[in-house]
């Protein structure tokens, strides 16, 4: 716990200094960018500058977010605060949508009532060191963010090393005006805002993902598998579910098939054996280990096992079998199928359920449908057709 509580600190503490120097940096940048854009009388400067100002206050608004979610869970949130972290990369989202649309709608107004800018060489060497600047500034800000693992770092760092091509683009319209004498600053800056709007709004949505639940990384969930079937006595792994409560704050639960000859204190045994080297390697808490038992004494549940597998991954839309188990005592048969998200859930357990009948009437058929949480359809792994 200790440990836990010291890395919250580092990671807040890089949080908050790689922030606190984007703002410094992006507030000097404004003052410098604001001044150029006055006296050049330059709309795509002014943008530019309103930008960064932008960029100023996403700091702020990160550095806010860390604190918070930082906090050390409690009764009423037994969990933490992490989850606090993406409400703060929502709120960096709806800064940059809006300075994007603000810039849009100046732009627009420019074109109506144009404006002749007037440059300088002094312009034009603040403009030049601006861009170096952000390229500098975006791919530290990039780095640390995903040293500690914080979305709305990386999305600055982002956002900044994109601020430098929309600069780029200021300098090489100035230097046209300075050359030919044609003045592009309007339509500049509506193609300038008309990036910030898609970089605020891709934002948003990656910030609506996390905060709905998205589809786990196929890699960490088959490093989770490796991990626990490393167990001896594990002979599967399945229905991997994580549980995000802000970065780097992950909890999960898994099923297990273990041999049905095991008594409850060796399950007790290998289950905390599991939990514990998955948090050890991956730092992931599993919050639930379930058991699926395997027929060892059964010879007859081999065979039946193939023959109802075959019938049933026959189907396109059956993606994968697990924890088949048969009770020749009770006459049972029940396993679970991953069912594709392309089929009802309910008419493929009836039609599951129909034909495994047919083979092995005399006994009850109990099916499980699991949702395709791993992406088995999307990654083409049906092993079990093969």
């Amino acid at each position: 716990m200790i440990f836990e509580v010291n890395m919250d600190r580092q990671r807040e503490h890089v949080i908050v200094r790689t922030s606190t120097i984007g703002i410094v940096t992006n507030l000097l940048l404004v003052a410098f960018k604001m001044f150029v854009g006055l006296v050049s009388n330059s709309i795509a400067v002014i943008l530019d500058a309103v930008n960064n100002l932008s960029d100023a206050l996403s700091s702020v608004v990160t550095i806010i977010g860390a604190k918070l979610g930082a906090r050390q869970p409690d009764r009423k949130h037994p969990l933490g605060y992490g989850r606090i972290e993406y409400l703060s990369s929502m709120t960096v989202a709806a800064l940059v949508l809006y300075a994007g649309i603000t810039s849009l709608v100046e732009s627009v107004k420019k074109i109506i009532e144009p404006e002749t800018a007037d440059y300088s060489a002094v312009s034009i060497v603040i403009i030049s060191v601006a861009i170096a600047v952000k390229l500098v500034l975006g791919m530290y800000v990039k780095r640390q963010g995903r040293k500690v693992n914080s979305g709305a770092l990386v999305a600055s760092g982002s956002d900044a090393l994109f601020d430098a091509v929309l600069s780029a683009s200021v300098l090489a319209s100035a230097v046209i005006y300075l050359v030919w004498g044609i003045s592009l600053e309007a339509y500049v800056g509506v193609v300038i805002s008309g990036f910030i709007i898609k970089a605020g709004f891709e934002m948003m949505m990656e910030t609506l993902n996390d905060l709905i639940g998205k589809r786990e990384d196929p890699d960490t969930v088959r490093e989770l598998k490796r991990i626990i079937c490393g167990t001896e006595e594990v002979l599967g792994a399945y229905d991997v579910v994580l549980f995000n409560y802000g970065p780097d704050r992950n909890y999960g639960s898994v099923h297990i098939e273990l041999p049905d000859n095991l008594s409850v204190s060796e399950v007790d045994r290998i289950t905390r054996h599991v939990q514990q080297n998955v948090l050890a390697e991956t730092g992931i808490m599993l919050t639930g280990i379930s058991v699926y038992s395997h027929n060892t004494s059964n010879d007859e549940a081999s065979v039946m096992r193939d023959n109802v597998q075959k019938k049933v991954m026959a189907h396109e839309w059956a993606l994968q079998m697990h924890g088949f188990y048969v009770d020749a005592v009770l006459k049972t048969i029940r396993f679970d199928v991953v069912v594709s998200f392309d089929v009802d859930r309910k008419e493929a357990v009836s039609t599951i359920c129909g034909e495994v009948k047919e083979l092995y009437p005399d006994y009850e058929v109990t099916v499980v449908p699991d949702a395709d949480v791993t992406d088995l359809e999307g990654a083409g792994s049906r092993e079990e057709k093969k």
